[in-house]
């Protein structure tokens, strides 16, 4: 019983979700910024996993990071539609570096800048590392929710396992 309310303590503290949601929304701000930086660099780690034909490296290489600086303002300041666009970049992301550890490719994830090591384990730590932030991000949702004044959310089942 008391662990429960210990739990429900933590989805619900506020300082815990502004803390989620500026360390999510500072990494993806540094990201795009570094990718924006070096465009080139990322064009070509973005062509090493052989997804996209090579008329949408361009486009992609620009406004991926665009989109991500963009989302990561807007979740820090929380503006609506941030948090599903890091969570849709996320669950995109988590594909393609699966899809990456799965051929084996021993290349740069992409993820930050060129000068990251490109290793065997490389894109097994990116894939990691988004996985604990689609936590984070799903830690903000259930936050949002519980918070919210949607008349279910105070009564829900998901208050009742916590």
């Amino acid at each position: 019983m008391h662990i429960m309310i210990f739990m429900k303590r933590i989805v619900s503290s506020t300082w815990l979700n502004l803390f989620a949601r500026f360390i999510i929304g500072g990494v993806f701000i540094y990201s795009g910024i570094a990718k924006l930086m070096d465009l080139q660099s990322f064009a070509n780690a973005i062509s090493q996993y052989d997804l996209l034909p090579q008329s949408l490296l361009a486009p992609v290489a620009i406004g991926l990071p665009s989109l991500e600086f963009l989302a990561g303002v807007g979740l820090i300041f929380n503006i609506r539609g941030s948090l599903s666009a890091i969570f849709t970049m996320l669950l995109l992301f988590v594909f393609v570096l699966w899809y990456g550890i799965l051929r084996d490719l021993n290349i740069d994830c992409g993820c930050f800048s060129p000068e990251e090591i490109a290793d065997h384990n490389s894109l097994k730590r990116a894939f990691y590392r988004d996985v604990v932030m689609i936590g984070a991000v799903l830690f903000i949702y259930l936050h949002r929710y519980l918070r919210s004044d949607h008349p279910m959310s105070h009564r829900s089942s998901i208050i009742n396992l916590l």
